[in-house]
């Protein structure tokens, strides 16, 4: 900025007027955008910080039920919890679920996102069919299952008309099939929506890259996993992170609605028998040692699936 100034002898004479400084509006700005994140900041620190601190208060008390006296324990719920064979086969049937349930979910929804994102006659009306399991509400999908699954359901029943009765079972009260019957709810509950994740990002590829590599000689399978699979590799580790939590922590309502976790202890997961003990048995102190150990578990899991998948966030 320039502004005229006069001489002793009376002449006009230019000078140069340095413009104002920025800072201050810039620091007005910063102060505005850390006013406005307060809420959320507190909303964050007391439902979030605040519960998963409680989770490690409660895991070091003797608190048998809400409103029975509370004692210091210190380690002895720990020591109960890993004395507990239940708590073993817990952590048995999570790593089975979780070894299952979450490879097979993601190595599926990959592929059929894959085919919607190719477009194929009808791949609008897939789409919605793939939405419908995240519509069903999680009873009715309990319900689904225990019909299909129940000595007189309709799984007994195909086979029965097919002449293979002898393979008949009760699916759900076998300590052999039950576990295995809530992992099948799992995948099915969970694969569609994740497919139509994974074809929403692959839909936002480039074609060229499909058709270069057809040119070059390869199929949907190797353009597939060598083209598009790389591509969208960040991606696949952030779903694969969601679906990991899921099926870690949300296993337990599922658990609930047809097993009770039997026979026996065959389909306890961990985050059931978080909710046992503190619902049923009113034992918080061990059951909260038990979300400790739950946490902890998610927090391993989700770092090894970030290296797995070399996330760089």
């Amino acid at each position: 900025m320039t502004t005229l100034t006069t001489t002793p002898d009376g002449s006009a004479a230019r000078r140069s007027v340095p413009p104002p400084s920025p800072a201050p509006a810039a620091g007005r700005r910063r102060q505005g955008g850390t006013v406005l994140a307060v809420p959320a900041l507190v909303w964050y620190l007391v439902f979030m910080v605040g519960p998963l601190l409680a989770i490690f208060v409660i895991a070091a008390l003797h608190w048998p039920g809400m409103l029975q006296p509370v004692s210091f324990a210190g380690l002895d719920n720990a020591r109960v919890v890993l004395d507990d064979p239940v708590f073993w086969d817990a952590v048995r049937n999570t790593a089975v679920q979780l070894a299952v349930a979450v490879p097979v979910m993601i190595v599926c929804a990959f592929m059929l996102g894959y085919y919607v994102a190719q477009r194929p006659p009808g791949h609008r009306v897939v789409r919605y069919l793939l939405f419908i399991p995240g519509l069903i509400s999680t009873p009715a999908k309990a319900m689904v299952f225990y019909a299909a699954l129940s000595p007189d359901g309709l799984l007994n029943g195909g086979l029965e008309s097919v002449g293979l009765g002898s393979l008949a079972d009760a699916w759900l009260a076998s300590p052999s099939t039950a576990l295995a019957c809530l992992i099948a709810l799992d995948v099915w509950a969970g694969i569609g929506f994740t497919a139509v994740l994974f074809a929403a990002r692959l839909g936002s590829v480039p074609d060229e890259l499909g058709e270069a590599a057809q040119l070059d000689g390869a199929g949907h399978w190797r353009t597939m996993w060598s083209v598009h699979f790389p591509v969208v590799r960040d991606y696949v580790g952030v779903v694969t992170m969601l679906q990991f939590l899921w099926t870690l922590f949300g296993s337990a309502q599922h658990v609930l609605l047809l097993t009770q976790g039997g026979p026996g202890t065959s389909s306890t997961t961990l985050s059931f028998l978080v909710y046992q003990k503190a619902f049923i048995a009113a034992d918080l102190g061990y059951s909260q040692t038990v979300g400790v150990l739950l946490f902890l578990a998610g927090l391993v899991g989700l770092l090894t699936i970030r290296r797995v998948f070399r996330q760089n966030y």
